[in-house]
Parts: structure tokens; C-alpha cells; sequence
């Protein structure tokens, strides 16, 4: 199921993680997250160093949906192992991909979408991001059922070895500051959207 087609539902069937705690079970938290500032600097207190949390451990669902709580980021949970959180332009898609489900994937698209003959325009945007931004490639995606372009962002990170609490949320809140940022540059100097 593509990720932008979500239902919020219960996801009251997953099993339990490695700490006996359910993957994200019915946790779908209303209303629009705060806009993320690509310029704040930090993480949260309670993400901060405990002997807990400096555990390196495998990266699940629930420490994602964990990590994001702490972050004040708002998402539902599809019950198929995703979480969306959602702006007032953007989503943002959090899932973990791979034989063993051991890369963490943040993916951004953008509500609006481009028109077909716009189509040389959007990959030169995407093109100039790519060549001038960090973390987030971006992509102009496959028509929509109407033939609109979608526009992405998309970060991946290798997680097989795991993560301390501190370094995924670190890189849970640089996903959803950039993801802000490459969508407000699209509306504004990209010209794009």
C-alpha cells in the first residue's frame, strides 16, 4: 500500500518489541506537529544521557514512535509497520526498510504536487537541491492518478548495528528539520510549488 493512502487505525495487533512494550500500538495523536526549525540545535533532556539509553540496541518501530514523542512530533501509526507525521505542507513518513528491516528511512513529500509540463522545471529544482543541500536527496516521483508530479525527499541510515537512544532521536529531528526546510524552500526559492 503506497504510504500516502494511509487510514489511521489501531495497530493493536503488533507484537511486541524487544522490551515487551507493543510496537506503536493505537497511538494516533491528533493535530498538526509544531513546524520543525532547521536552526535548533539539541536534543530533548529526556533523550540526554542516562546509562539506559546509552545502550546500543536495534532500531524498532516503537523506539522510533519513542524517540518521536520526545520530539513532540504528532504521527499516526498504519498498524503495517509505518508512522506519518503531518504538516501544514509536508508529510513526513517514518518506516524501517530492508531484508531485516534495519534502515531507517524518512520520507518527505510535499501535499502539492507539479503539473506534467512543469516536468523539466521539477527536475531542475530537485537537481539544484541535490547538488547544493545535505542529508535528503530529493526526487521527482512517478505521475499520480491524475498525472500530477510528486515531489520528494528522502533520507536513509543503515541501522543493522543499532543505535543509543540519544543518536536516534538526533537523527530523527534532522530528518523532520530538513524535510521542513526542503519544503519551504520548494514553495520559496525553488520557485517549485
Amino acid at each position: 500500500m503506497p504510504w500516502w493512502s494511509w487510514r489511521p487505525g489501531s495497530a493493536a495487533g503488533n507484537p511486541p518489541d524487544a522490551d515487551g512494550d507493543s510496537a506503536v500500538r493505537s497511538t494516533v495523536r491528533v493535530g498538526v506537529p509544531a513546524q520543525r526549525e532547521p536552526s535548533r540545535t539539541g536534543i530533548p533532556a529526556e533523550a540526554t544521557k542516562t546509562e539506559e539509553s546509552e545502550q546500543i540496541s536495534q532500531v524498532t518501530l516503537a523506539r522510533i514512535g519513542k524517540a518521536l514523542d520526545l520530539l513532540d512530533i504528532r504521527f499516526l501509526a498504519d498498524g503495517g509497520g509505518s508512522l506519518l507525521a503531518m504538516w501544514e505542507r509536508h508529510a513526513v513518513l517514518f518506516t524501517l526498510e530492508g531484508p531485516d528491516d534495519e534502515i531507517l528511512v524518512m520520507r518527505a513529500r510535499p501535499h502539492s504536487t507539479v503539473p506534467p509540463d512543469w516536468a523539466d522545471r521539477a527536475y531542475r529544482v530537485v537537481n539544484e537541491w541535490n547538488h547544493t543541500r545535505r542529508f535528503c536527496k530529493a526526487y521527482v516521483g512517478d505521475p499520480t492518478e491524475r498525472g500530477q508530479l510528486p515531489i520528494y525527499a528522502e533520507l536513509q541510515v543503515p541501522l543493522a548495528a543499532g543505535a543509543h537512544d540519544p543518536l536516534l532521536v538526533e537523527m530523527l529531528d534532522c530528518g523532520a528539520a530538513v524535510a521542513t526546510s526542503f519544503v519551504d524552500w520548494l514553495h520559496d526559492e525553488g520557485a517549485l510549488l
